[in-house]
């Protein structure tokens, strides 16, 4: 599972903005909103007819495979770039 996402924004060639989030502290914080996420697909499951144990462990493993992963977005003069390690 990531540890830290790295999220770096360039909105001019000469200007730069990382930041560094912490993935558990932020998970921590966010946790009343992932119960109601997590019961929304639960509900999403049963009315689809999808296996829920199934599609949680098929998320679980998108999650922790994102490790090392980067995404970088380049439009014109600006950049937006996001690492998980």
């Amino acid at each position: 599972m990531p540890q830290l996402v790295t999220v770096r924004y360039r909105p001019e060639p000469d200007l730069r903005h990382t930041w560094h989030v912490p993935v558990l502290p932020v998970a921590l914080l966010l946790a009343p909103i992932l119960v109601l996420a997590l019961l929304s697909g639960l509900i999403a499951c049963v009315v689809f007819r999808i296996n829920p144990v199934a599609a949680l462990y098929g998320l679980a493993r998108v999650v922790w495979a994102l490790r090392g992963t980067t995404f970088d977005l380049v439009d014109g003069r600006t950049a937006f770039g996001i690492s998980f390690r």
